[in-house]
């Protein structure tokens, strides 16, 4: 199993970046979030998730370990599949995706290119309480932080799950923890609970 991918991006294509890692050059898909910030002959690291068929390999990566992590529980859903999974992830952020299945938006699950109504039903009913408790009520507002007008993701809620926590569990142990505090700081308190 591939879990992550650190190299310079050689290539853009579609939906697609090829990362060289010295000198083999990996195709990871990725969501469009992920496609946009990636800069031809940048080191950039994915966390991927690969993707075994029959007649197939596929590599999935994502810039954060959340975002890979929601992506598990996504294909796990009867009837989603990678791309699938990966076309939700590509509506919004992590979090902002993770928060609207937690407060039950159909509407925007379902706007996913290849998702309908009922599969978008079927990932809140299946994942509503995997995902953990939304961090605000309405899909488009999300507990992220700004830096220079541009969205970043909780490195806490990363570093968390890295410990083992998962997905709900570190959303629970960050709800009530000021997210002004510093990265180190809100881990430190969300330990303690």
């Amino acid at each position: 199993m591939i879990s992550h991918i650190k190299g310079v991006v050689d290539e853009k294509f579609g939906n697609s970046v090829v990362v060289d890692v010295n000198g083999v050059g990996y195709e990871v898909m990725v969501p469009v979030s992920d496609f946009d910030e990636a800069r031809l002959g940048e080191e950039r690291k994915f966390f991927t998730y690969h993707a075994v068929r029959e007649q197939s390999e596929e590599l999935y990566g994502f810039s954060t370990l959340t975002a890979k992590r929601l992506f598990e529980l996504l294909i796990s859903v009867n009837g989603v599949g990678p791309k699938a999974g990966l076309a939700i992830l590509s509506l919004a952020g992590a979090e902002e995706v993770r928060n609207a299945i937690a407060n039950a938006d159909v509407a925007f699950v379902s706007k996913a290119s290849g998702v309908g109504k009922k599969s978008a039903e079927r990932v809140i009913v299946d994942l509503r309480d995997k995902v953990g408790a939304p961090s605000s009520y309405g899909a488009t507002e999300v507990k992220v932080g700004v830096v220079g007008g541009k969205k970043e993701p909780d490195e806490a809620l990363d570093a968390l799950m890295a410990l083992g926590f998962s997905l709900k569990e570190a959303s629970a142990a960050l709800e009530n923890v000021d997210a002004s505090l510093s990265t180190e700081e809100r881990i430190k308190l969300a330990l303690k609970k």
